[in-house]
């Protein structure tokens, strides 16, 4: 599967002008199977979404994910901060197909920043299907808490999705945290994090594609920009049956 991780650098609470950043960075990389956008990637990371976050229902975000994963033929992934019907604020991951929209609302809400005090807290970890690809979804501080992600306990899957607003004086936790979930899972890691900044904190980047024994594969520096690459469901396959740690997992 071809993977596109799209880096930007996220203008504050403005959805059309961030759309178009996602947009010009897809035209950088044509014909992916699958594009990863950042945490929030139409707001920037609003704790507080009132007044910021789009309703779900009317979402200009979403449905440009939506028209343009039937355009050309691909999914989409990414987080937006919306209000849904029941008047809540959500963290959503939203995993759009031409056929299909699924989402996974963020677990692990960042109490250190207070999302907590403003969004509902999802309970549930999201496996999505994709091109023989089982890809589950989590977004950001989720990374810290590998209980809820783990092969077997979450699901069994393939890959896991991260999508992030990591700020960059917590870099080495990203570097390291998202070689830890690929190794102890067994699994590919495709991690997206934004770059540049918001009123509180400066992000680096980072973004990458990690192997399932913790090697890098593909890796983007601070720049706003797309980083390609393919993973293969058969060196998966071949590295799990070969070296069966999954196995000997503690069930707990």
């Amino acid at each position: 599967m071809k993977i596109a991780l799209l880096q930007t650098d996220i203008v504050w609470a403005t959805p059309s002008a961030n759309i178009r950043r996602a947009e010009d960075m897809m035209v950088q990389a044509p014909g992916a199977d699958l594009y990863v956008l950042p945490e929030m990637w139409a707001t920037g990371f609003a704790t507080r979404p009132e007044g910021i976050a789009e309703e779900e229902a009317t979402s200009a975000a979403l449905a440009w994910m939506k028209r343009t994963a039937l355009q050309h033929n691909c999914a989409i992934s990414g987080s937006l901060a919306v209000r849904i019907e029941d008047g809540s604020y959500r963290n959503r991951h939203f995993f759009v197909t031409p056929e299909d929209v699924v989402f996974y609302d963020k677990r692990h809400l960042f109490t250190h920043g207070h999302e907590d005090k403003h969004y509902t807290a999802g309970n549930e970890a999201i496996i999505v299907s994709w091109q023989g690809w089982r890809l589950l979804l989590q977004t950001c501080y989720d990374l810290r808490f590998p209980v809820f992600s783990r092969y077997g306990r979450a699901g069994e899957y393939d890959a896991i999705v991260y999508v992030a607003n990591w700020p960059e004086k917590r870099q080495l936790a990203w570097q390291t945290l998202i070689r830890a979930r690929a190794i102890e899972n067994q699994c590919y890691v495709l991690a997206v994090n934004r770059t540049g900044d918001d009123k509180i904190c400066h992000y680096a980047g980072g973004s990458a594609v990690i192997d399932p024994i913790g090697r890098l594969v593909a890796e983007c520096s601070s720049a706003e920009r797309p980083v390609v690459t393919e993973i293969s469901i058969d060196k998966l396959k071949e590295m799990r049956s070969h070296f069966r740690v999954l196995e000997d997992r503690d069930n707990l």
